[in-house]
């Protein structure tokens, strides 16, 4: 029995020891930002695809990104590839160096594994788990077999309450486990049903893709055919459903339709198992993005105008709460949270319209706003409270820190205009010059809420009749004092003024413009003041530290 004690206590201390270390190696988990990125179907196709980076992003709190491979075993034994890249939050990845996959998908032969740490799915392996065997020898002698029964006793009386013992330390942190990751999203092997928003009912239309236009946050961009008519379709992978079903949301409020919002045709689900894919089928715009086409064309004063018209058009009407009327219910303010030059896209006569609605929050008339949505969208483009991490969770500030996005755009447009007395410069980015093309959250939070930097405005541009007056709604937008700035319906009236008293620009002449003088005459229905009586309140909240989710670019 002292033996049996002594095995008892001993095994007691290895076993705190073990869950020391256990609960230790949680703490010290191996960041993944980026992962060796793979797609079979993309890379036969178009040759894209085919061993790229993946950049996963900021994970949410007490969540981990991973990275993945999902490969088969044909029938005449080669290995093929199916698909590589970021994965989210899988309890069987964490702590996982290197990529060795143990299960398999028996349907389809599909062999996967996880693991954590850049990089690490450039390697991969295949240990599948071990199976018992039955021992050689059935038939013992007699004389042995009495020999191992005091040994047997002697094990069975010290390793039950071992057993026992180990089983309830596992179950008790595995309690500890599941309580702490909440949020735990395990890998589905059957569609699970949303709650909110509900699943819309799909329809398979006869969509080939073409090409690839542009790979983002949240899946590719292609060019694709229905019958006759061109179309953009947005796949998303498995783990970003929810984004599908957000942007959904927005496209199906009532009385959304609008010439200045992206056209929306239909969604669908496509795949089953791993390889299930989400689609969002929108209207083509074959000229593409705003910031592709600053790029490589400059604007005349004319184009600018008609762009910044149509920018101004769609956000008013993405802001503003229209009732509802005999047919159509209320549609809600929406704040677009991601407002940038790529998120604005040109139709072939340079008509604005604003799409990518994955971090748009709907306001719900009656409905609090929550302190849950923060720090999203893109870096470069977030206002100065965001990125100070605390905001008030109303309305009125969410649909301010569009306008501060609102501002950036208008610059980039001014910045390749051609109607100023030099050269037309390349094209950058918004603090490019200021912070480069790749800013931490650090840089921007030292550049745009300590120094209160702004994209510099030219004097040359102050210098022309319309460009000065852009310059002044420019300031007003992206003003420090987030109260401070103009309405999308203000910026709208400014903008539509400028096109019809300045069809083109011309030099200052007399003193400097001052608002809201400087308009020969001004009229009646043209708001050159904040307009913030256009902010309506709906609920109020604190200001607090916020979590950070970033989108591409």
């Amino acid at each position: 029995m002292d033996c049996t004690k002594h095995i008892f206590s001993t095994f007691l201390l290895v076993a705190a020891v073990a869950l020391f270390s256990n609960v230790s190696s949680v703490e010290s988990t191996l960041i993944t930002t980026k992962c060796e990125y793979y797609n079979h179907t993309i890379c036969q196709d178009t040759g894209k695809g085919c061993n790229e980076t993946e950049y996963c992003g900021v994970a949410e709190p007490n969540k981990r990104n991973h990275c993945y491979v999902l490969w088969q075993n044909s029938s005449n034994g080669e290995l093929q590839i199916q698909f590589k890249g970021c994965f989210l939050n899988n309890f069987a990845c964490y702590n996982q160096s290197k990529c060795v996959g143990q299960k398999e998908e028996p349907r389809k032969n599909l062999l996967f594994c996880c693991c954590e740490g850049d990089y690490c799915n450039r390697e991969f392996s295949w240990e599948p788990l071990a199976t018992e065997t039955p021992p050689k020898n059935q038939g013992a002698p007699p004389l042995r077999s009495a020999l191992e029964k005091p040994i047997l006793n002697t094990l069975m009386y010290t390793l039950v309450p071992i057993v026992a013992i180990t089983f309830m330390v596992v179950i008790g942190y595995w309690m500890y486990r599941r309580q702490r990751m909440a949020y735990f999203n395990e890998l589905p092997t059957t569609e699970p049903q949303a709650i909110h928003p509900p699943s819309p009912t799909l329809t398979v239309s006869p969509v080939q893709l073409l090409e690839i236009k542009a790979r983002g946050r949240f899946g590719a961009v292609w060019k694709g055919q229905l019958k006759t008519e061109t179309v953009a379709v947005k796949i998303f992978p498995l783990q970003d459903k929810q984004s599908w079903l957000a942007e959904q949301e927005v496209f199906k409020l009532p009385q959304l339709d609008h010439a200045n919002i992206l056209q929306f045709m239909s969604a669908e689900k496509r795949g089953d198992s791993l390889q299930t894919e989400f689609w969002l089928i929108t209207a083509f715009h074959e000229k593409g993005s705003l910031c592709d086409y600053l790029k490589c064309n400059s604007l005349s004063w004319t184009d600018l105008c008609r762009i910044a018209e149509g920018m101004a058009r769609g956000l008013t009407h993405l802001h503003e709460e229209v009732p509802a009327s005999k047919v159509d219910a209320c549609k809600p303010a929406v704040a677009h949270r991601d407002f940038k030059s790529k998120n604005v896209l040109l139709k072939s006569d340079l008509t604005a319209c604003i799409a990518d609605f994955g971090l748009a929050l709907i306001f719900y008339p009656g409905k609090p706003v929550g302190d849950t949505h923060g720090q999203v969208g893109t870096r470069r483009y977030m206002a100065p409270e965001v990125l100070e991490g605390a905001i008030n969770f109303n309305r009125d500030a969410f649909l301010r820190i569009d306008m501060y996005a609102c501002a950036l755009v208008l610059w980039e447009l001014l910045s390749r205009c051609r109607g100023q007395d030099a050269p037309v410069p390349e094209y950058l980015l918004p603090f490019e010059e200021e912070v480069g093309q790749h800013p931490t959250l650090e840089d921007m939070q030292e550049c745009v809420v300590h120094l209160k930097r702004r994209p510099v405005l030219k004097e040359m541009w102050r210098q022309r009749r319309g460009m000065d007056i852009l310059c002044h709604t420019i300031e007003e937008c992206w003003d420090q004092d987030a109260e401070a700035r103009l309405s999308a319906s203000c910026v709208l009236e400014r903008v539509t003024a400028l096109t019809r008293l300045y069809p083109t620009t011309t030099f200052n002449t007399g003193q400097p413009v001052r608002i809201p003088a400087f308009l020969p005459p001004p009229p009646p229905n043209l708001n050159l003041t904040p307009n913030h009586n256009n902010y309506t309140t709906m609920s109020t909240g604190s200001v607090g530290p916020i979590p950070h989710t970033e989108s591409n670019m």
